[in-house]
């Protein structure tokens, strides 16, 4: 399929996600200060999943029928939710944010490889490599180049984080084949197949049934339900069936600076020149993956 040209709406819907991916940051914090993070993760999925199918009931729609349909389901629910959330959460246990961050943004590297070998429309070219490299670039001045020094100090945890990455790569493949459907049954397809992946994980390592709760980690974690899982989940969907893996993989390079500048608003932390630096080579990075289009 012949895609056109990203459009501001595109843009928008990108960037849009970015935000909602970059408050995550804020609330995750606060949930995993209380509550261990495989059982953040299962609620996170859980309460998106329930919510999602309550408003399938209301509509009076069904989950997708038996087929293919649902091994793109169960693989994408893996590699796009259950895998890396759990890598995630045990690399960041060692790992910093920054280099986290920094290891994230190989995300969009992958998917353009991956793309040039699985896909028909999404072949690589000068401007999307040069576009991902710029990308990188960015992140790493947002973070700050003594971040690097960490690389090697964990390895086993640094190797699951830069795995959660390809997972995502791979995730945005495949969820190729199910951008064109109906997105509300799929999208509660994927949130509970991603769920019952991670329960036996709490269950087992966690026991949350014995665990105190506060208020604020449960109330971060029905937001990050909300916005960063069950919402982003839909507009992840609409911008891969409108232009693709490649588009999408953009967004690793935004999450962060939006994550940095949440932190300024909400946290009160100060803006240093590197992030005004990243900003500028950021959005060169995006301006020559618009060329590469």
């Amino acid at each position: 399929m012949l895609r056109q040209r990203p459009s501001s709406y595109d843009y928008f819907l990108l960037c849009s996600l970015a935000a909602v991916f970059g408050s995550s940051f804020i609330f995750t914090g606060i949930s995993v200060r209380d509550i261990p993070p495989a059982t953040v993760v299962t609620a996170r999925l859980g309460i998106a999943a329930v919510l999602v199918l309550l408003v399938l009931v209301w509509k009076k729609q069904a989950l997708p029928g038996r087929g293919k349909t649902w091994f793109y389901i169960i693989t994408a629910a893996a590699f796009g939710n259950a895998i890396p959330f759990c890598l995630i959460s045990w690399g960041q246990v060692k790992v910093e944010a920054g280099l986290t961050a920094i290891f994230m943004a190989v995300m969009p590297l992958s998917t353009i490889v991956l793309a040039q070998l699985f896909t028909d429309d999404e072949k690589l070219n000068r401007w999307k490599v040069a576009s991902v490299l710029c990308g990188i670039a960015g992140v790493v001045i947002l973070m700050g180049p003594s971040t690097l020094r960490g690389i090697g100090d964990d390895t086993l945890r640094q190797l699951a984080i830069l795995t959660a990455a390809v997972c995502y790569a791979i995730n945005a493949i495949i969820t190729r084949k199910l951008a064109a459907l109906p997105k509300l049954p799929m999208i509660g397809a994927l949130l509970l197949v991603s769920t019952m992946m991670v329960l036996p994980i709490s269950l087992m390592m966690d026991q949350p049934w014995q665990l105190s709760y506060s208020l604020p980690p449960v109330l971060s974690i029905v937001i990050l339900a909300i916005f960063p899982t069950a919402i982003a989940t839909w507009m992840l969907l609409a911008i891969i069936d409108r232009q693709g893996a490649s588009f999408l993989s953009q967004i690793n390079f935004m999450v962060p600076l939006f994550g940095v500048l949440f932190g300024a608003i909400f946290l009160h932390e100060r803006l240093s020149a590197n992030a005004y630096f990243a900003l500028a080579v950021i959005l060169l990075a995006i301006a020559l993956s618009r060329r590469g289009s």
